[in-house]
């Protein structure tokens, strides 16, 4: 067994607009699966996936690929999520505040030091010896764990403002970033 665990944090493929808990477009399905092909070779011994069903649909096709099953686990789910309670314009208002603000809790949802404890919780569960994990989770909830595990600083600045791009992933080996939003393996 290893003695470390190396995670791909994989953003989920591009996601439906809308409120609620959207399912991927099409280019999102062909994200997954060029993401899948790209994992194939990393040897996964686990894939988890936030419960929301961008996520869920991005792990299966990663999952599928792999020959492993889907875990879901609550705790990789996204800081907030607009499920249409709000008017867009006050979910986007409260977004900016829990970045600006990182113990802001917000109307829907956690503050951004409560969702990385919760994302941090997990990895450090499933840490040390388990080889390769993917983790199919969400872009808000990954720079909440980077702020958190490397400082605001180091975190790059678009990721902060714009979010992490559809399928861009982010490798630990056990709680030590490797790399940053990788989008390498998209054409």
């Amino acid at each position: 067994m290893c003695s470390v665990t190396i995670f791909y944090l994989v953003q989920h493929a591009e996601k439906e607009t809308g409120p609620g808990d959207p399912g991927l477009t099409a280019l999102g399905r062909s994200q997954a699966a060029r993401t899948a092909q790209w994992l194939e070779g990393a040897g996964l011994s686990a894939v988890f996936s936030s419960p929301m069903r961008r996520a869920v649909q991005t792990a299966e096709s990663i999952a599928e690929a792999s020959g492993v099953a889907v875990e879901v686990d609550d705790r990789i789910r996204e800081r907030m999520n607009w499920d249409g309670s709000q008017s867009i314009e006050e979910f986007l208002a409260d977004w900016a505040t829990t970045v600006s603000d990182r113990d802001f809790v917000p109307a829907s949802g956690d503050s951004s030091h409560r969702a990385a404890q919760r994302f941090r919780s997990f990895l450090a569960e499933h840490a040390e010896g388990h080889g390769s994990v993917a983790v199919c989770t969400h872009g808000g909830v990954t720079v909440d764990l980077l702020r958190t595990l490397i400082g605001d600083r180091a975190v790059p600045s678009e990721l902060l403002y714009r979010g992490v791009p559809s399928c861009a992933i982010t490798t630990l080996h056990d709680l030590e970033v490797v790399s940053i939003a990788s989008t390498a393996h998209r054409p």
